[in-house]
């Protein structure tokens, strides 16, 4: 049977929209959440560590919503989004300036925030503060980065979410059709925010951070999430930088986005034009993308 539609990675056949349809009319007093519970364990819709994927069900239960396709219950309380802007705490820290060689900051630690939750708050401060496209939260898998030099100091932050899902120039570079795009677009990443603080003037440390993140993302992803990555994807402002930490960490610069926003439904928004790099963890990436 032909998918109807296709939402939060998953092809929605009319069957399986009759079916949601049904369970909602059986169970009336239930809240979304319940809803998304009961549904995800009927596909049994689950991440690669075996956890029901919840909250990707609850997405695409309002999207169907939004589509006028089911009716849902109203909300019971108004949610409290994370991607909602807050006012964050107001964390201390040092801006004093640390301009000295890497050499005399090595050896780097690359901490993993989601192990280290003492980290959060800084994090959380720092990058909403200082990088130019702010932060609020993050939803989906993804991994965060907190790196100081070997007396602990911070030096930057980074975090990887879920890659673009269509993006022509990478598309054509792995070599997928939107078929295999569909089913394996979770063993690769973004990097949707990398932040060098203010204060910190380090020639070639952007890069140096660059490659201790490739000789561990993968593994990190296994632990976290059940399964590994084999490619990076960054998206650089072209009129802000130049990519050139990118560049010399080995990424390649495989094209352009087309100046729209990954949420543009009906190709009307206008965003700057990004230069796109990619970074390949294994020789045989194509493997397991291809598959």
């Amino acid at each position: 049977m032909n998918p109807v539609v296709t939402l939060q990675g998953r092809e929605l056949t009319r069957a399986d929209i009759d079916f949601v349809r049904q369970l909602i009319a059986e169970h009336p007093a239930w809240s979304r959440r319940q809803l998304s519970i009961a549904l995800s364990t009927a596909w049994q819709w689950r991440n690669a560590k075996g956890v029901l994927k919840d909250m990707a069900c609850r997405s695409l239960l309002v999207k169907l919503n939004e589509r006028d396709q089911i009716k849902l219950p109203a909300r019971r309380q108004t949610p409290t989004s994370r991607m909602v802007k807050r006012d964050r705490p107001d964390i201390a820290h040092d801006t004093a300036l640390i301009d000295k060689s890497l050499k005399a900051l090595r050896p780097l630690s690359v901490i993993d925030v989601h192990c280290h939750k003492d980290y959060e708050p800084l994090y959380s401060c720092l990058l909403s503060r200082y990088h130019y496209l702010d932060y609020t939260s993050s939803v989906g898998e993804n991994m965060k980065y907190f790196v100081v030099d070997r007396v602990g100091r911070p030096l930057a932050c980074l975090l990887f979410g879920s890659s673009a899902w269509s993006c022509a120039s990478r598309d054509d570079f792995i070599g997928w059709d939107s078929a295999t795009r569909r089913r394996n677009i979770h063993f690769t990443t973004n990097n949707t925010r990398f932040l060098i603080f203010p204060w910190v003037r380090v020639p070639q440390l952007a890069s140096h951070i660059l490659a201790l993140i490739a000789r561990r993302i993968s593994a990190d992803w296994v632990s976290r999430y059940g399964h590994s990555v084999c490619l990076l994807e960054t998206f650089v402002d072209q009129t802000r930088f130049a990519g050139t930490c990118y560049r010399a960490a080995n990424w390649r610069h495989v094209g352009h986005t087309r100046g729209r926003s990954r949420n543009d439904r009906y190709t009307q928004m206008k965003v700057p034009i990004k230069s796109i790099f990619l970074y390949t963890l294994t020789p045989d990436y194509q493997s397991k993308l291809l598959v």
